[in-house]
């Protein structure tokens, strides 16, 4: 898989998807809607050849500019972690980071961890799991940006086609996903 075409490592990452992290029945959202489908990329992205496709997927979209990548823990973490080690395998330089859902109340009280290897300025892409409404992007944009990053793309393994990127279209980051509801469920 690892020299496989981009298109065959897409399909691939699809299959290992619908095996893994999708789940039908009734299920409540992190936005507090109710859906017949819920995905949980966190089994696929912990997944040894699942954390490979994902990070490389994500290095291949990156924009030249961007040194970091990161987003909102805990969805984000293995996103960005897989994404910045194969970057060393790839000749691709980029650091990841985490955000916190809330300020640590103790030590430097940061939103943002990671910042030590990205500069103020840094040019950086905000990643995701499963994206919804776009509301934990737009948190992890905000915090992000807060703490001097210049967030300048933002990409999902999973975007459920139901307004996030009408929504993050107004901070000005085109969302950009590596699969969608359509493809998981034909």
């Amino acid at each position: 898989m690892i020299e496989a075409s981009a298109h065959a490592r897409r399909a691939r990452l699809i299959e290992l998807l619908r095996a893994l992290s999708v789940r039908t029945g009734r299920f409540v959202l992190a936005s507090g809607a109710t859906s017949d489908l819920y995905v949980d990329v966190r089994q696929t992205s912990l997944h040894q050849e699942g954390s490979y496709l994902i990070g490389r997927a994500i290095l291949e979209r990156l924009r030249p500019e961007v040194v970091g990548v990161g987003g909102m823990t805990l969805g984000a973490d293995p996103i960005a972690c897989g994404a910045a080690a194969l970057g060393l395998v790839y000749d691709r330089p980029v650091h990841a980071f985490l955000v916190r859902k809330e300020a640590k109340a103790h030590g430097t009280a940061g939103a943002v961890e990671g910042l030590a290897n990205l500069p103020p300025g840094s040019k950086v892409a905000v990643v995701e799991d499963t994206t919804t409404t776009g509301s934990s992007l737009w948190a992890a944009i905000e915090r992000a940006r807060a703490a001097g990053l210049d967030v300048v793309q933002a990409i999902t393994v999973v975007d459920r086609e139901e307004g996030a990127v009408a929504r993050l279209a107004e901070l000005g980051v085109h969302l950009e996903s590596l699969t969608t509801r359509s493809d998981l469920c034909p």
